[in-house]
């Protein structure tokens, strides 16, 4: 492919001239077209994909594939899966991917097969999950474990917290009590709440850092190494037992681990090759499998296999995540939508947004090419949500009438509940899920129709006339599962890929972020020693003082 800017290449001009005819047509004039959900449907690893709320027709589709083919996508798409250097800023592969092959499969990267380590250390963890469910894994006092606390932060929280969350129905029974808990704030503010109930003897620590220097995971660690050694340490040999028996590694950086004081055989590793966000699916998953145990999050992988596989495998025209992808190119670069909410209507789904707001946003908000050129278009919109039955009595209300247009994806099982025992509360319990799907269509329907929606019943002033017209995607699961839920997140993952691919851009670094962590690091410094202000701008330098001011009033 040039290096000639995509929104310069004639698929890009095509579909300009083509948004152009479409702006001023709205989704109820479309619906009086027929066929449109047999058309913009589809289905594959156990999830169902109704894209006919999108402004789109069958020449927009036409169009949007054209501009992926243009782009490189199929191209891609066989480089990302076969562990090419597609991470171009830092010269490495991204493998995510490879933490979810089968044993079996083979996968060489720079002669050497990934596919060994990646299951050896899944080995190492099921050992791990196998101990704590046993009562095995014992405290520095003899005790068993019963509290687990993941310190991470960024991707080494959010998805590990999110899937926990989200498959809670598949906690194993008849395993010793284990309860697992989410640290991330740099404030120490959910940590702290724990070490006041929580008893030190039965807490273990899992440490969760790619490169094992994020200061917000190990402020936290810290204190809890603080906290521990205060309970429990009484003589000499107490400390060394203490760290080994209440602290686990998951990183990038095995020597870190160490020098940190994480015993050897309590390290579990992943590799530069898998970015933080899309870590959840090796060592970094360590909370979800001791949640959830060993066997359904095999089962999470394997579902996201078969989203890989799909990926690989179907055709542009039949590919969710490359459909997805191009709905949300439509929406941003043509029909001029640049916010995205994200509404689940489960709630156990209640983590996915953010979730998704850091795959996507970490990934795609760039505006730089694989060339070093500004982008003269927009890339990743700004995208939000929260669970769809709570969003209703918030933030619909700008979604129906109020000035911003917004891309909405509704997000829900089929099938919910099959499993409770007693057949009253299963009934009462399937009554409250066709509930929830109902207001699920329903408000998908209202931000297509607006006013078409609604039984003709005489005139309304206008504060209470509906525009419709927001473009909206619903995905359907059968069941939420560990299967259709590793499914799901390949889905969103592979959309953000495809995306990236079109904008020319590389959704696998985070310089912005990095740039930051900088920043906070050098400002710290600043506060703790009282030196170097002068150099900071004059904002800085005020809120600082004011803080010091604050300070020598105690």
């Amino acid at each position: 492919m040039s290096t000639t800017m995509i929104d310069q290449h004639p698929a890009w001009q095509a579909l300009r001239e083509h948004a152009d005819t479409m702006r001023d047509i709205h989704l109820a004039t479309l619906f009086r077209e027929p066929g449109r959900y047999p058309d913009f449907s589809r289905r594959a690893a156990g999830l169902m994909l109704d894209l006919s709320k999108q402004r789109w027709r069958h020449e927009t589709l036409d169009k949007l594939l054209d501009l992926a083919r243009a782009a490189g996508v199929p191209e891609a798409i066989v480089r990302l899966l076969a562990g090419e250097r597609v991470n171009i800023s830092e010269d490495r592969p991204a493998l995510h991917t490879a933490l979810r092959l089968p044993a079996e499969a083979r996968l060489v990267v720079d002669g050497e097969d990934v596919v060994p380590a990646v299951h050896a250390t899944l080995d190492r963890m099921a050992h791990i999950v196998e101990q704590c469910h046993a009562g095995q894994w014992r405290g520095a006092t003899g005790k068993a474990v019963t509290d687990v606390v993941n310190l991470g932060v960024g991707g080494s929280d959010l998805g590990p917290l999110m899937v926990s969350h989200a498959l809670a129905d598949y906690r194993p029974r008849d395993i010793h009590p284990l309860e697992v808990h989410f640290a991330s704030t740099m404030d120490g503010s959910q940590l702290a709440d724990y070490l006041t109930r929580f008893n030190p003897e039965t807490t273990l620590f899992v440490l969760s850092s790619k490169s094992f220097t994020t200061v917000d995971t190990l402020s936290n660690a810290r204190t809890a190494q603080d906290w521990l050694m205060s309970h429990l340490v009484n003589g000499d040999g107490d400390r060394e037992l203490v760290q080994r028996q209440h602290f686990i590694g998951v990183s990038a950086s095995p020597e870190k681990m160490s020098e940190w004081g994480i015993a050897e055989d309590h390290q579990l590793e992943f590799w530069e090759w898998v970015g933080g966000r899309y870590s959840l699916w090796g060592a970094i998953g360590l909370p979800i499998a001791l949640a959830v145990g060993m066997d359904n999050f095999r089962a999470l992988l394997a579902g996201a296999h078969s989203m890989d596989r799909h990926f690989a495998e179907a055709e542009l025209e039949a590919n969710l995540p490359v459909l997805l992808a191009l709905a949300g190119i439509w929406n941003n670069n043509f029909l001029d939508i640049r916010a995205h909410s994200i509404l689940p209507y489960d709630g156990r789904l209640e983590f996915f947004a953010s979730y998704l707001e850091q795959l996507e946003m970490e990934s795609n908000g760039k505006s730089v090419t694989n060339h070093g050129e500004l982008t003269h278009y927009s890339t990743c919109p700004v995208l939000w949500g929260q669970l769809g039955p709570n969003a209703q009595h918030a933030f619909y209300q700008l979604l129906h009438q109020g000035t911003q247009a917004v891309e909405c994806d509704f997000i829900a099982p089929m099938r919910r509940y099959d499993r409770v025992e007693d057949e009253a509360t299963r009934q009462h319990l399937k009554n409250q899920h066709r509930l929830t799907l109902a207001n699920c269509f329903a408000q998908s329907r209202v931000l297509m129709l607006g006013d078409e929606a609604i039984d003709d019943d005489g005139p309304r002033p206008s504060h209470k006339r509906y525009r419709g017209n927001q473009p909206s995607t619903t995905l359907l699961l059968e069941r939420l599962t560990p299967e259709t839920l590793g499914s799901l997140i390949a889905l969103y993952e592979h959309k953000v890929f495809v995306q990236a691919t079109i904008w020319d851009i590389n959704p696998f670094d985070q310089w912005g972020v990095e740039l930051g962590k900088k920043i906070a690091t050098q400002t710290e410094r600043v506060l703790a020693s009282r030196e170097g202000v002068e150099a900071l701008d004059e904002s800085s330098r005020g809120l600082i003082e004011a803080v010091w001011e604050a300070e020598s009033r105690n």
